[in-house]
Order: C-alpha cells, then sequence, then structure tokens
C-alpha cells in the first residue's frame, strides 16, 4: 500500500467530510510550528480588557470557529487553496452579514486588532500570525504550510463598539503528497529545542472553569524571566479534536499588574464545552523568540491530568 497520497484540491475537500471522525481522540507526536508567528511584533503591550484572575466572560465559554458567519459577521476567505511547502499569501476579509461590506475598524485584543490561527485537522501543524490590513478592509498574510490535508483558518477578532469577540472559522484545502500522522505517547512534559521543557498540570472539566498551569525550564532550571507576548507572560489556544471548536482561554494576571510573576509557572482558566479531546497550544517568548508547546488533553469529568507530547517542536520568532 503507497504510504503517500496524491491529493488534488477536491480530494483534500472531500477529506474535510471524513477529517471528523479522523481526529477525534488522536494525540499526536509533534506539531509543526517553524514560522507560527510570522508578522507578529514582540513588544508585547498590555492586554486590554483582560480578565481579573479567575474571571472570564461567561460567553467565552461557547465554542467558536465552527461557522463561517456568526454575530452578524463572516469570514470571507479569498484563498481557498494552497501548495504544501509553497510560501502562500492568505487573503480574507471580515464582512457584516446582509450587506458585504468589509470591516474596517475593530478593538484591540492581546495587543492586535485580529488573530489568525491556522491549523490541520489532525491538529500536528498550528500557525499563530497577525496579518496586516488593507485600507479596503482585506486581510493577508504570507504562511508556509509544511503538509497536505485539510486545514481550518480562525480568524478572531471583536468588531469596534461590539460587546464581545467573535470568532470565525473556514476550510482551507492544502495539495500534495498526504500521509497520516503517527499516534503519539502521552505524556504531561512538551521538550522543546534549545532545552525549554514545558510541563502542563491542571484538568479540563466539561462546563465548568478549570485552570491549568504550564511551568517553563530550560536544561533543568526555572525560567523565572519570561517576556511578554500579546499582553501577557503566554498566549494559549484550545481546539476541540474533531472538529476544532476554538476555545477562548484567559490568562491569570498580566506583566506590570504586581501579581504576576514572569514564570516559571503561567496559569489560564479555560472551560470545556463538552467532553472530548482538546488540543492546546502554548505560545511563550524567552530571549527574543516566540517558541510553541502543544499538549494532548481529555475532558472527560473525572479530573485526568493533561497529557503532552513526548517530544514536542517549538515555533521560533522571525
Amino acid at each position: 500500500m503507497n504510504t503517500g497520497l496524491k491529493i488534488t484540491a477536491f480530494a483534500a475537500a472531500v477529506a474535510a467530510t471524513f477529517g471528523t471522525a479522523y481526529a477525534v481522540g488522536a494525540s499526536v507526536d509533534t506539531v509543526d510550528t517553524p514560522s507560527a508567528h510570522s508578522g507578529t511584533d514582540h513588544t508585547g503591550g498590555k492586554r486590554e480588557n483582560s480578565p481579573k484572575k479567575g474571571e472570564g466572560d461567561p460567553q467565552d465559554h461557547a465554542p467558536g470557529g465552527l461557522q463561517i458567519a456568526s454575530g452578524g459577521y463572516e469570514l470571507d476567505l479569498r484563498t481557498p487553496r494552497a501548495t504544501a511547502g509553497d510560501r502562500t499569501a492568505l487573503r480574507f476579509r471580515i464582512v457584516k452579514s446582509g450587506t458585504g461590506r468589509a470591516v474596517t475598524a475593530y478593538t484591540r485584543d492581546h495587543g492586535k486588532d485580529l488573530h489568525l490561527i491556522v491549523a490541520s485537522r489532525d491538529l500536528t501543524t498550528y500557525r499563530h500570525l497577525h496579518p496586516t490590513r488593507a485600507a479596503d478592509g482585506t486581510w493577508s498574510v504570507p504562511a508556509t504550510l509544511p503538509k497536505a490535508g485539510d486545514y481550518r483558518v480562525f480568524a478572531d477578532f471583536r468588531p469596534e463598539r461590539a460587546k464581545e469577540k467573535v470568532t470565525l472559522g473556514a476550510d482551507l484545502a492544502v495539495t500534495g503528497e498526504y500521509a497520516p500522522a503517527p499516534a503519539a505517547r502521552p505524556a504531561a512534559t512538551a521538550k522543546l529545542p534549545d532545552g525549554y521543557e514545558v510541563r502542563l498540570d491542571g484538568a479540563l472539566t466539561p462546563g465548568a472553569p478549570g485552570e491549568l498551569r504550564l511551568r517553563v525550564t530550560r536544561d533543568g532550571r526555572p525560567v523565572t524571566d519570561l517576556q511578554p507576548y500579546l499582553g501577557a507572560y503566554g498566549h494559549l489556544v484550545a481546539l476541540r479534536a474533531g472538529d476544532l471548536a476554538y476555545l477562548h482561554v484567559h490568562p491569570s494576571g498580566e506583566p506590570g499588574d504586581g501579581e504576576t510573576e514572569p514564570g516559571p509557572e503561567v496559569r489560564f482558566t479555560a472551560t470545556a464545552p463538552s467532553a472530548g479531546t482538546y488540543r492546546l497550544f502554548l505560545d511563550f517568548r524567552h530571549g527574543g523568540e516566540v517558541r510553541t508547546a502543544a499538549f494532548t488533553v481529555r475532558a472527560d469529568g473525572a479530573g485526568h491530568p493533561a497529557s503532552g507530547d513526548h517530544t514536542g517542536t517549538g515555533g521560533h520568532a522571525h
């Protein structure tokens, strides 16, 4: 049996139908994030509208990204296809439903007007991008996706004067040679290049907020001088395996609040909307570079600890 199957754009679209069944319950060995932070400025910046410790908007508990249109807004993805390994300019607009007019005014969140997340259905490839917006409202950002398959694009933003954030999602087909990712050995730590290691403690509970604690070390020593990234000492994205529902995860505290230490531990409050398998991606900045650690978590209400990659790959900032 051939190990590599040539995927056409049509086949990739068909794969989206079956991607849900394939991804449920899967834990993956590594996450590819070599250019996960393209377009990012690394000056940090104070997060606006940040909740206090242990607090969060109850509406944020509902998963986003499952619909291409929600809350009166639509994601108009102008680049629905890409080729594996090629540098592609992803272009899209956020438009008002019913009018087709592009949104050009946003409220900054985590130091940015809009966050773009790109993830493969098997959750082995992850990108956290910060595109630039043209005067006509069109967003664009270059990205290189290494593997063929079905991907999901998430636009996370808050329109100006809107009361809450909106997360919209659209499918992206990446053509090329395709091979399924192997299953991983569960572990509570993710090993990154240059001696970094991140340990995840805590559990996700369906329908109830829970604390996730991530401890960063390097060469066995605690990292106590983490640098601000997007207004916090870490940024966490959670995706539900199967349908890739997108969860808003809140950091506990922020740099300069007089209480939050710059490591080695970064804490978050998250609520799983349902039982299932979730993939967590932690971005943190140290030594002027942003790195990514990935973990697989099972939310079943039994209080099981999180499990992470035995060997993970880190994302380096440009």
